[in-house]
């Protein structure tokens, strides 16, 4: 069974909401891609703090462990690059040659 309701992840922790909203493939508007859940200003808040608190911590993590993770990061889109090509074309209505791509090239970056 796919998972159809997403919460906000927010400073570690899933973050559910009393809103949700529909997202519907463009190409075809019965395909539900899920529900999505819509964050409060508290929420904002919260993840403006944690984006913060979190750069403060990768501030100090060396260079070496940066490109380490940053290339981690890329490597895990490349691999990953037509299972989430195919949620992109889903999702915004673009090609699945197109949404591969476009994770791959964002992999990419990442390691660039």
């Amino acid at each position: 069974m796919t998972k159809s309701k997403f919460d906000n992840y927010i400073d570690g922790h899933w973050v559910g909401s009393e809103h949700y909203s529909r997202n519907s493939s463009p190409s075809d508007l019965d395909d539900v891609i899920g529900e999505y859940a819509q964050g409060s200003a508290t929420d904002v808040e919260r993840a403006i703090q944690a984006a913060v608190s979190a750069q403060e911590a990768w501030a100090a993590v060396s260079l070496e462990q940066r490109k380490a993770m940053l290339d981690q990061i890329g490597q895990e889109l490349i691999d990953r690059s037509a299972e989430i090509g195919l949620v992109l074309a889903r999702e915004e209505g673009k090609t699945v040659a197109e949404g591969t791509g476009e994770t791959y090239r964002a992999g990419q970056f990442f390691q660039y």
